[in-house]
């Protein structure tokens, strides 16, 4: 699944090729994602601007001054800025031509992503008015982790992928920080002593910014909007690598179930 990341990435990727565009027509070949594609879209979408658009969590907002668009990649899905003669090809749902004659593709193979309206404050809609706190931003901090962690007794890992704790981080780059801070994945959300959260936030913070530099973590059903594959997978220190040698210590890295989710971690290191 596109993680926060790859999200961040396709956004930077697309924007300069449909801010201030004017949107002139929409295709749309299957109307069946993860929730149906509003009926009205079309017609709603005719002659708006694109005048901003951003990032909350795992979705992207892109406003117009009727409305916002909210889309989702889901397991599989990516955009793609493409010339509008380009063909399309299986799985290409979507298009969304612009005044400047490109398109806006939407690709998604298991049809889990969601293209979404809203006339509305989008941060208020039903998917994104319970999400918690941005995870680059300065709300994201050892303290707020403290305070929502009293009590709770979850794995320190299930506590992070929360999304109404903190947006975004999912399995991927919640195994590489909980790595770098040295704390095991299966202690208690509560047992995790103000150093430990403060080595914590550093961790997330580093490896996400870290991995937006260089184009999100490769995926099998990941692309950029331009195509080409990310590489952040080249920096991963544990995800994927059950069985081999942990890189500091040496010893063989263990994979657990933890929320139903593959993690991988050195017992060695992670205390």
């Amino acid at each position: 699944m596109p993680e926060l990341p790859e999200v961040e990435t396709t956004l930077r990727g697309i924007f300069p090729h449909i801010h201030q565009q004017t949107i002139t027509h929409t295709i749309i070949r299957q109307r069946q994602l993860r929730w149906r594609i509003p009926s009205h879209l079309q017609k709603t979408l005719h002659n708006q601007k694109i005048i901003g658009a951003e990032r909350r969590a795992k979705y992207l907002l892109l406003k117009t001054s009727a409305g916002t668009l909210i889309i989702h990649l889901g397991m599989s899905g990516h955009l793609r800025v493409l010339d509008k003669d380009v063909p399309p090809r299986k799985h290409d749902h979507v298009d969304i031509q612009f005044s400047n004659h490109k398109i806006l593709r939407f690709n998604d193979p298991r049809r889990f992503g969601a293209i979404l309206w809203t006339n509305k404050n989008p941060h208020h809609h039903a998917l994104l008015k319970h999400l918690g706190v941005e995870p680059l931003s300065a709300d994201f901090s050892a303290h707020y982790l403290m305070t929502r962690a009293k009590n709770r007794k979850l794995p320190i890992k299930s506590f992070l992928m929360d999304g109404k704790i903190v947006t975004g981080v999912g399995n991927i780059y919640a195994a590489e920080a909980l790595f770098a801070a040295r704390i095991s994945p299966l202690a208690a959300a509560n047992s995790v002593a103000l150093e430990g959260l403060l080595k914590l936030v550093h961790a997330v913070k580093h490896i996400l910014q870290d991995a937006i530099h260089r184009g999100g973590t490769t995926l099998k059903d990941f692309l950029h909007s331009d195509g080409k594959p990310g590489y952040f997978s080249h920096e991963l220190k544990v995800y994927g690598r059950a069985g081999l040698p942990c890189i500091i210590c040496g010893e063989k890295l263990k994979a657990v179930q933890i929320g139903q989710r593959n993690t991988v971690y050195c017992e060695q290191c992670q205390e």
